[in-house]
């Protein structure tokens, strides 16, 4: 099987994608559909959310990294089969395939940032070692109304063709370091905390997803109002490179047994063994989120 095989098997294809939003995909780097999620659907997940955060607590995310002031959830399909429709998120899937040719899961984790907090750093979530070396295209479904002041995400239009800023470490795959040109350090903000010039607040209506290509800058912001901002960040990888979270390693026996082909394609736990007796099992300890090193190189 191969991608284009496992997305038609769930009835996507690149001729989802209208033309404006293949447009801004390319020219802005993301872009927002309405209405993706039926209201039955949002309940259903905004409920497993609630279920697994009361479980996870503190701990929540701890399979990536976890986020102080903004509770978070990792490896989701393996913990509930209400986020199994997210694999058939045609704006997700299609943009994927369109950019990154043959693709597989690189995760899907969740975020609510509470009130007071979530502002992050300006950020890149992958490296990129040449113009087109596009690896992720990640997503916001949206579980909850993101409005202006419940701590949306924040976009630099445009930034995904720029150089890569503040790639978490967990994400640097077998790229050991950013570098950074004199010409791109003039364009870097001294304060990745702070508002940029150019950034826009990715707002929508519950059941909605914003498509971001991977290499924007982009960060939440702090939640003002305290308002529920829950959200699902499903992101798809280019094949070839490593997952953010390995499914395979963490499969289960239940997510095995109902997956199919094209699931199992896509998730890339073909020929797989489940392992795992307890997703919901708590470490004794967890990663919390961190920026790569840059290095200054001299190109010129």
């Amino acid at each position: 099987m191969n991608t284009a095989q496992a997305l038609a098997e769930l009835g996507i294809g690149l001729s989802d994608l209208t033309e404006e939003q293949r447009r801004r995909f390319d020219v802005d780097g993301f872009f927002i559909v309405p209405d993706v999620f039926d209201p039955a659907a949002v309940a259903e997940m905004r409920s497993e959310f609630e279920r697994l955060r009361g479980i996870e607590g503190e701990y929540g995310g701890h399979e990536v990294h976890i986020e102080p002031g903004a509770p978070r959830l990792s490896n989701l399909f393996n913990k509930s089969a209400a986020f199994d429709r997210c694999l058939t998120c045609k704006p997700t899937l299609a943009a994927a395939h369109l950019l990154l040719g043959e693709i597989r899961v690189y995760s899907l984790n969740a975020r609510n940032p509470l009130k007071g907090e979530g502002q992050q750093i300006l950020h890149s979530d992958v490296p990129r070692v040449h113009p087109t070396d596009w690896r992720v295209v990640n997503s916001m479904i949206m579980l909850d109304d993101m409005t202006p002041d419940n701590g949306p995400t924040r976009v630099v239009p445009g930034s995904h063709k720029w150089v890569p800023l503040n790639v978490p470490e967990v994400n640097m795959g077998e790229v050991t370091h950013v570098e950074v040109t004199p010409e791109d350090r003039k364009i870097i903000p001294k304060d990745s905390f702070a508002t940029h010039p150019r950034e826009v607040k990715v707002t929508g209506k519950a059941g909605s997803v914003a498509v971001i290509n991977g290499g924007i800058w982009h960060g939440g912001t702090r939640n003002e109002s305290g308002a529920s901002r829950r959200v699902l960040h499903l992101a798809i990888g280019r094949r070839d490179i490593p997952q953010q979270f390995n499914e395979r390693e963490h499969l289960t026996q239940a997510l095995h047994d109902r997956a199919g082909p094209a699931e199992r394609f896509l998730l890339d736990i073909e020929g797989a063994t489940p392992t795992v007796d307890d997703p919901l099992a708590i470490p004794d300890d967890a990663r919390v989120w961190k920026a790569a090193e840059a290095v200054v190189v001299d190109r010129y």
